[in-house]
């Protein structure tokens, strides 16, 4: 069983939905991000996405953009990203890790290249939000082999028969997207996802998680009554932006707001 199926099971077991943090790999030092993965984890994530930073995030609002940027500024390579996983699973090995970003620099790589480090690093699925479904049939044969999981994003304005066809090809859990808009948007109509998810789940059986617009505990105990799992990424990387020169800082503020939406999740 894969971690992300392992971490499903058993929060499914125990009454808990997954909490699933965001950041960008490199933001806003390399040397930052593994001991954030780890803050993370002891703050009450299931599961951790890892962006890895692209030019041109196209899907994401200013401040995944920006923050993009800033790994950027440092160089910050898929290779790097990779590394990072690797020296993060020197002292966990049981926590999921999800590579979030594009496919130029998986392309750049090599898919069969990349399916291969990625598993060898500890990468438990990738979600690359410009590789749709219908595209990525020789990709995913790669990822397949190398049991990687694929996880597709899911909009507010799929249709029944894409989201039929997400569910097939997909495996881990599936993305869907709250808002119509980039990441890091404001509004969120509870009412409205929780009617979309009913929706999608005729078609999909693998967990849910629902991101964009979460941005504290009431926000995440609300989407996480209709859901499997909350996905938080803008409230995260603001206040890593905020503590920029101050990592011990940007952790301990990351740690509060993660530990104050797991303990929401779990009342």
């Amino acid at each position: 069983m894969s971690r992300i199926k392992q971490a499903f099971a058993t929060l499914k077991d125990q009454g808990k939905k997954a909490l699933i943090p965001y950041i960008t790999a490199g933001d806003p030092q390399k040397d930052a991000t593994v001991p954030m993965m780890h803050a993370l984890v002891e703050a009450g994530a299931d599961i951790i996405e890892l962006g890895v930073p692209f030019s041109d995030p196209m899907a994401d609002g200013p401040t995944i953009q920006l923050a993009c940027e800033r790994a950027l500024a440092h160089n910050t390579s898929l290779h790097d990203v990779l590394g990072m996983v690797v020296e993060f699973r020197q002292t966990n090995t049981t926590t999921p890790v999800v590579l979030m970003g594009y496919l130029n620099p998986v392309e750049r790589m090599g898919y069969e290249t990349f399916a291969a480090a990625a598993v060898e690093a500890g990468v438990d699925g990738v979600l690359l939000v410009d590789l749709p479904p219908e595209e990525a049939v020789d990709v995913a044969e790669f990822f397949r082999a190398r049991d990687l999981d694929m996880i597709y994003l899911i909009a507010p304005t799929t249709t029944d028969a894409r989201i039929e066809a997400i569910g097939k090809a997909g495996s881990g859990y599936v993305y869907y997207v709250s808002l119509k808009g980039v990441t890091g948007s404001a509004t969120l109509d509870v009412a409205d996802v929780a009617r979309n998810l009913q929706r999608i789940r005729q078609h999909v059986s693998i967990p849910v998680g629902v991101g964009f617009g979460i941005s504290n505990g009431e926000t995440a105990a609300a989407v996480g009554n209709v859901c499997d799992g909350v996905i938080v990424g803008s409230a995260i990387i603001n206040l890593i932006a905020a503590n920029a020169a101050q990592p011990d800082a940007a952790r301990h503020a990351v740690a509060g707001l993660v530990g104050s939406m797991r303990r929401a999740l779990d009342a």
